[in-house]
């Protein structure tokens, strides 16, 4: 069995942190480069798609069993804009939470606002998807690739974000937001406008994710799909005994002081599994490296015992 890990924000996020178990197999696994891309240029590559711009909108729409026909969608994110001086900095709902109560109702409100214009999906309470009902520009890049990155000169879709954003400034569910010192959602980022694909292709018999771009991307395939597990235990515990598997873990992309998670819930069970014989092979892949940085290790690699463990930051 193949296990495939894709973890964008991995170098950065455990740049200072020591992770034994990922340590051992970064050192001992055949390491390949690429070109550095973020996640979602990834999975359109690796799933035949890349040769049109990415509808990530309608494959949203997709994950969140809305049938998404020949109407163009297009991601809709809940962000928080926040002013630091004289920058504009992008903070997705990922980044500080949002329950689904919150993300209902704050599309209910929207919705009215934009009947006939926009019919807004909350697939998942950080990421939504929007059915388009009239021409509009996007930004070519996801709510999660800016995080934290300063915004110049207008938005994409700007007057109707200007609308949105008044819509959302007075919100009771931001008025409760504001006095509990959460941040508020006060804009939407508009991406990935399209209609979906006629079709994917897998290398994977299975995709665990809870991006739901990977999501949509798998069940167009044909590829068996299922929720990002709590652990690789859990994960493996439902995997057949072979075939080639794909999990998505995009966490720290937003929440980078979790990677000694990732060591103990992923990493660690993943070397003993190679170890063992349970898998055949691991292959880690950070697509958003410097050099689009991919690693594979099978069982027999771990006794090239002159390969001694590097720190991360080695690889950031």
């Amino acid at each position: 069995m193949h296990c495939e890990l894709v973890i964008p924000g991995l170098f950065s996020a455990a740049a200072q942190a020591r992770l034994p178990s990922l340590e051992l197999l970064l050192a001992r696994g055949r390491a390949s480069s690429g070109e550095s891309q973020p996640l979602e240029r990834w999975l359109a590559e690796a799933f035949g798609v890349e040769d049109a711009p990415l509808a990530a909108g309608a494959l949203t729409a997709l994950a969140g069993n809305r049938d998404p026909g020949e109407e163009r969608w297009v991601r809709a994110d809940p962000v928080h804009l926040r002013l630091m001086r004289d920058r504009l900095i992008l903070v997705p709902a990922a980044a500080f939470g949002l329950s689904r109560d919150e993300a209902e109702a704050l599309c209910e409100t929207l919705n009215e606002h934009f009947a006939g214009r926009l019919d807004i999906l909350p697939v998942q309470p950080q990421r939504w998807s929007a059915r388009l009902q009239m021409e509009l520009e996007v930004s070519a890049g996801s709510s999660f690739d800016m995080a934290g990155r300063e915004l110049h000169g207008p938005l994409a879709g700007d007057a109707l974000l200007n609308e949105a954003q008044m819509v959302l400034h007075e919100h009771p569910v931001n008025e409760a937001r504001e006095a509990r010192g959460e941040p508020a959602v006060n804009s939407l980022w508009l991406w990935g406008a399209g209609r979906v694909p006629p079709k994917t292709q897998s290398r994977w018999q299975s995709v665990a994710a809870d991006d739901p771009l990977a999501v949509g991307l798998a069940r167009l395939a044909g590829a068996r799909q299922r929720g990002l597990p709590a652990s690789a235990a859990a994960w493996l515990d439902r995997l057949p005994g072979d075939g080639r598997h794909l999990v998505v873990l995009d966490e720290l992309r937003v929440q980078p002081e979790r990677a000694e998670v990732l060591e103990r819930g992923w990493f660690a069970p993943l070397l003993a599994a190679l170890r063992a014989g349970r898998i055949g092979m691991v292959t880690i892949r950070v697509p958003d490296a410097p050099d689009g940085a991919s690693f594979e290790t099978i069982r027999g690699d771990l006794r090239r015992f002159w390969r001694r463990p590097r720190a991360i930051e080695h690889y950031a």
